[in-house]
């Protein structure tokens, strides 16, 4: 693979114009479809398949026609000014005309009078209007929503205090925007004092720009076709600009280190994308697999998610290995520190410059021997210290956050305040129920019974009459809990009404399913928790497996899958401490703590492998190639930190700066992503691999290398470290020279 790389970074330096054009054109192409695309809309995919709640959920289309179970609603609150009653003549009147109004629009299928539908609090202060549309909020079109707006706005003219929940209205987070731009100026700081120039800092960011740009408009472009939204390419976004940059700063970085060498410009793109760029290919591989591995999961929108952030990984990769050679072929000495770009500098063959940049003591080198001396003192405190961290995940409590979440300036939130206040805490979060009375002998007395028995049910309030369908063999009503929607005793009274249902069909010859947005919420965070020990074990599998065939060692893998899974569950418990205990939430704006959001875990899970691989094969290659060259295990660890440090530690902080400017979302989901990604790079960069991993190599010695030979024979070879060009490069200088005195000879 080396082989191949080098001479692609070879093609790409000499062919600078050609590439350069070809992915202008490619950025053109995409950039003019997704501007020429139609919008985006959702494709009607189950959220969750297999699950009670969406078992019911679908039921509803198929029983009630004429009226979407997807379909956008609007939940619009009138709130009666200080002392006032909304029962009051004028205010009664507007309520009304507000209805009436909204009836007559073209895409609306009901709107019910709260007056007629006894939608009024008990000291009549509030009331509630709920519109339903025939199409889904994507489909509203901007006449609907102006209706709606103004009706609302005459309606609040008149002295009512009016506020609007549901979907009809709701914002929709968008990608882009201050995040991207607040992590592009952090990681332009970041490079500037890596690289000490403007150039080596500027070429990052513009390829990581560029390779954004493709898959952001390629998302964009088959968006309407495959059901792809901005929400969903979000995460494509965040982790196209990280990797992005990353993988580019580690090829800048490698052409840099081969120029101090004496090697010519081209040559040097050579062996950059040849070396570093194995490197990237691999780290890219190890990304797009955990991330395109989310699919198991079997939920669609996490698929989505996952499958567009993976082609934006492999989008960055592929911009490393061939438009940063390019670029560093138009520019071949302006990425060089000033220092090196003097006359006489670049170009002399093992001159002092390279000398000094392979001996010179760098932090890098003093952090190494430091943990070398103390391996035991550092291991036990980082081991420690990641345990503290991972406590709260074992009350790790999962859900969907909805507009309770919410911050307290948007309506949506305001409007759950309103009914919380007026209707009590389980209002906003009510029981649908759908009687399935097709093979009952008496469908109405089947119906009824149901409803009277769920109404007796300890912790439900109240149960609204069940309403038929055309054909009469569906029946549906709701079931108001006592309490919050995410509250951990709702979730007992779902699991009580559903322990009732043998009985009842038994009874009545019917039976019945629970769904709404409470229950459905209810049982995905019940099936995402039982995946996620699966799937951890899916990936702590496969990093053992790829970082066997990468390092040819039993115990780094070992090591590589535990730092990770301490990464994962500090970085869990972290997250549960902010936002869902409260501790040091208002810092980060969090104005409603509560569960984690349920796709959150394997979400979390998923990136952090890709990106602990990332640094594992970053870090641990340089090492294990001084080792096979001869070295000592530990000068080994101290030479790979002297090459390797500087540039993991500025990936890592470009990573955190990227992650943590979506902190700043107004998206409750966004948000926890960003944070819970910057503490787990700050976790696995910082602590484990920085660290424990010098720690532990420390205390294994030779016997950190060690494999089986029946084993070695078995496994495929992967020339990640680019002992191929190194054997070359030997070779043309010492013909016989030995490539790697501690292995024997390799064949292709």
């Amino acid at each position: 693979m080396a082989t191949f790389l080098y001479r692609l970074g070879l093609t790409a330096f000499r062919r600078r114009w050609l590439v350069t054009l070809l992915w202008a054109v490619v950025l053109g192409g995409v950039g003019l479809g997704a501007a020429k695309a139609p919008a985006a809309s959702d494709d009607g995919t189950s959220f969750m398949p297999g699950i009670e709640a969406q078992k019911a959920f679908d039921l509803i289309g198929e029983r009630f026609h004429g009226s979407d179970a997807n379909g956008a609603n609007a939940r619009i609150v009138f709130i009666a000014p200080g002392g006032e009653k909304v029962t009051a003549k004028e205010n009664q009147a507007a309520i009304d005309e507000l209805v009436s109004t909204v009836a007559e629009g073209a895409q609306v299928d009901s709107a019910v009078d709260p007056f007629k539908a006894h939608a009024v609090s008990k000291d009549a202060s509030t009331a509630y209007a709920t519109v339903n549309y025939k199409v889904k909020a994507d489909d509203l079109t901007d006449a609907s929503k102006d209706g709606l707006e103004r009706a609302i706005g005459q309606a609040r003219d008149a002295g009512l205090t009016v506020e609007v929940g549901g979907t009809a209205l709701a914002s929709q987070p968008a990608a882009g925007g201050s995040a991207e731009a607040i992590g592009i100026a952090l990681a332009a700081v970041v490079l500037l004092i890596t690289f000490g120039s403007l150039a080596a800092a500027g070429l990052p960011l513009l390829t990581a720009v560029i390779g954004v740009g493709v898959s952001m408009c390629a998302i964009l472009t088959l968006g309407s076709a495959l059901g792809l939204s901005m929400t969903t390419g979000t995460l494509a976004s965040m982790l196209g600009l990280a990797v992005g940059i990353d993988y580019a700063l580690f090829v800048v970085s490698r052409y840099r280190e081969e120029r101090a060498k004496g090697h010519d410009p081209r040559e040097a793109a050579g062996l950059a994308v040849g070396t570093a760029g194995s490197a990237v290919v691999f780290a890219g591989l190890t990304v797009i697999i955990a991330l395109a591995g989310l699919s198991v999961v079997g939920v669609p929108m996490l698929t989505k998610m996952g499958l567009c952030a993976a082609g934006a990984v492999a989008v960055g990769v592929l911009v490393a290995l061939t438009l940063v050679p390019a670029l560093l072929g138009m520019w071949p000495n302006a990425v060089l520190s000033r220092k090196v770009r003097k006359p006489g500098k670049p170009g002399k063959r093992n001159g002092s410059a390279g000398r000094r940049s392979g001996t010179a003591a760098s932090g890098g080198t003093r952090w190494a021997r430091f943990v070398m001396r103390r391996p035991v003192t550092v291991l036990l405190l980082g081991v420690a210290a990641l345990g503290a961290l991972a406590l709260p995940a074992a009350r790790l409590e999962m859900g969907m956050p909805g507009d309770e979440a919410k911050p307290t300036s948007t309506t949506e939130r305001r409007a759950y305040d309103a009914l919380a206040d007026g209707f009590g805490a389980g209002f906003n979060g009510p029981l649908t129920i759908i009687a399935d009375v097709k093979e009952s002998a008496d469908p109405q007395a089947a119906a009824a019974r149901m409803a009277e028995q769920i109404k007796d049910t300890e912790g439900v309030v109240s149960v609204t009459p069940p309403q038929f369908n055309g054909a009469g063999d569906a029946a549906l009503f709701s079931a108001v809990p006592a309490t919050g929607p995410s509250e951990e005793a709702t979730k007992g009274i779902v699991q009580t009404i559903r322990a009732e249902r043998p009985d009842l069909e038994a009874e009545t010859g019917a039976t019945f399913e629970v769904t709404g947005s409470t229950a459905m919420n209810i049982d995905v965070a019940q099936a995402l928790k039982d995946a996620l020990v699966p799937y951890l074990a899916v990936i702590v599998l496969l990093s053992l497996l790829l970082l066997l065939i990468v390092f040819r060692s039993i115990l780094v893998p070992v090591k590589a899958a535990v730092g990770f899974l301490l990464s994962v569950l500090a970085s869990l418990g972290t997250v549960v401490a902010v936002f869902q205990w409260g501790w040091g939430s208002g810092l980060l704006g969090v104005e409603q703590t509560g569960p984690i959001m349920s796709l959150m875990p394997i979400f979390l899970a998923g990136i952090v492998f890709g990106l602990a691989m990332d640094y594992e094969v970053f870090l641990v290659a340089r090492m294990r190639e001084a080792y096979v060259h001869g070295e000592r295990p530990g000068q080994a660890v101290v030479s790979g930190f002297r090459h390797s440090a500087r540039v993991v530690v500025a990936a890592a902080v470009i990573m955190m700066a990227v992650f943590s400017g979506f902190i700043g979302s107004g998206e409750s989901m966004i948000k926890t992503i960003g944070f819970g990604l910057a503490v787990a790079v700050l976790f696995d960069a910082f602590v484990v691999r920085l660290a424990l991993v010098p720690a532990v190599l420390a205390l294994l010695g030779d016997k950190a290398w060690w494999l089986p030979r029946w084993l070695d024979r078995a496994l495929p070879r992967v020339d990640v470290e680019g002992a191929a060009l190194t054997s070359r490069t030997q070779a043309s200088a010492a013909t016989g020279a030995e490539a790697h005195p501690r292995e024997p000879a390799r064949t292709a």
